[in-house]
């Protein structure tokens, strides 16, 4: 959503819109929870119950920066125990009004076409393949709100577009590099399913992340998308956080948490905050709702800062939690190797490629999301159940599922804490994650953890 600001007013407007995004879905929980609770949900992909999902930035995962170069790492996200890869959009960028010498991704030139600076369609054919050789899928960006100035629909089909009363196209806010499609034009609908089908039917994607969800009609997506599902079953994001998405969308993005990893590094919210938020997450989502759970992707790094920069000594804690808690965790180009600086976005940034702890941690969490039934995506997965530990700093919880079994404890201080507990939930004889050994929970057990420290323990029979 905020690919398109480059200075502070910029910065400003993305913030007003977000927050008042957060006010009116705000509002409409408060309104009627019960109505998103009984709507018709789409029914998920089997083969993302379990799955974790990687952003791939193209531009900068490689020095060449193009499809053939990104391909060579495949064995490596295999590895990692990636199962989804998100791509950021691989169309041709429009060139008026472009920003910075190679413009934003999400400046769609042509909806059918491929990047020439990436490379070719049999390219990314290929790439598609090769993937799913390795059991990962595939799911492309989808800029469905706004085009180029210079789109091959500006001279095809000039009636697609928002235009104010002379006539002028239309930005959206003052993503001056875009303008707006208009919705009310039901032919465009028709043209943007058939560009997506494209995709689908001639080089076997297996979905989408669409971008600015909510600033399309929820009517064209639940319209779409039976029609895109004729040969095989899709997966779709929504870069929103709307509830009533879920009717056409598998999964939606977790803002809300993400705003208490940074709050909590401020030192403005406790584990108390964290427990409330999945209580009323659980109220105001349908109960097999995917949420995306994450503490960086493109928009973050780019403009809000590095983790190191936004959580500073708390970034690895954040990363662990938003793994375990319900929803599907999200691995941004570069965060397993500790990525440290903002990329640029609208010029060549290659990632720096380097030995760092995160690729250890990240995949011993995605291989036990897959192993154990009690971190699966949505229902499939077992419920947050808050752990009575009398310390406002410990975010403590199990979650559990057909036998299944994970507790988990976060220090979300700077301080070392001593954890005495007999709570009969916990006793038990469990695995550490990240340590290997047994552990044995009774009315004696006591825990240190350090400050922003954590420990996750597993039920001895998942092998991880």
């Amino acid at each position: 959503m905020l690919k398109h600001f480059v200075a502070v007013p910029r910065k400003f407007v993305s913030c007003l819109l977000i927050l008042t995004l957060t006010l009116l879905t705000n509002i409409h929980w408060g309104a009627a929870p019960s109505i998103v609770q009984n709507s018709k949900l789409y029914e998920h992909t089997e083969w993302s119950r379990n799955l974790s999902i990687y952003e791939v930035n193209i531009r900068q995962y490689t020095h060449e920066g193009t499809f053939k170069a990104f391909a060579l790492n495949l064995p490596k996200l295999k590895e990692l125990e990636v199962g989804i890869l998100w791509f950021m959009p691989i169309h041709p960028i429009g060139e008026i009004n472009r920003k910075g010498p190679l413009g934003s991704y999400y400046s769609i030139k042509d909806y059918t076409a491929v990047n020439p600076e990436f490379g070719t369609h049999e390219d990314f054919k290929d790439l598609v393949k090769q993937a799913h050789d390795l059991g990962m899928y595939v799911i492309i960006d989808w800029v469905a709100n706004h085009t180029s100035w210079d789109n091959v629909w500006t001279k095809t089909n000039p009636n697609f577009f928002t235009k104010d009363a002379t006539g002028k196209y239309v930005s959206p806010y003052d993503w001056t590099d875009v303008i707006e499609l208009n919705y009310d034009n039901k032919e465009l609908w028709e043209h943007m399913r058939d560009a997506m089908k494209f995709w689908i039917d001639e080089l076997n994607i297996d979905g989408f992340r669409c971008d600015v969800a909510a600033m399309v009609p929820l009517d064209f997506w639940k319209w779409v998308r039976p029609q895109l599902e004729k040969n095989k079953k899709i997966f779709m994001l929504a870069e929103a956080h709307e509830p009533e998405l879920h009717e056409a969308f598998d999964m939606t993005y977790n803002w809300q948490l993400k705003d208490l990893f940074v709050e909590c590094a401020k030192g403005n919210k406790t584990a108390a905050d964290f427990f409330n938020y999945f209580e009323m997450e659980k109220k105001n989502y349908p109960a097999d709702a995917y949420r995306m759970t994450f503490t960086s992707n493109h928009d973050e790094n780019t403009w809000h800062g590095t983790d190191q920069e936004r959580f500073g000594l708390a970034a690895e804690v954040f990363a662990v939690v938003s793994t375990i808690v319900p929803g599907m965790p999200l691995v941004y180009s570069g965060q397993e190797a500790g990525l440290d600086k903002r990329l640029k976005f609208f010029e060549r940034d290659p990632i720096d490629w380097k030995e760092d702890k995160m690729h250890s941690v990240y995949k011993k969490l995605f291989l036990l999301k897959k192993q154990n039934r009690a971190l699966w995506n949505g229902s499939a997965g077992g419920e947050l159940k808050k752990l009575f530990i009398n310390d406002k700093n410990i975010f403590a919880f199990s979650r559990e599922k057909e036998g299944n079994k994970v507790i988990a404890f976060f220090n979300l201080s700077n301080e070392k804490k001593r954890l005495n507990f007999s709570d009969k939930v916990l006793i038990g004889t469990y695995k550490n994650l990240f340590g290997g050994q047994t552990v044995k929970i009774d009315s004696n057990y006591e825990l240190i953890i350090e400050p922003y420290g954590y420990q996750i323990l597993v039920d001895p029979l998942t092998e991880n």
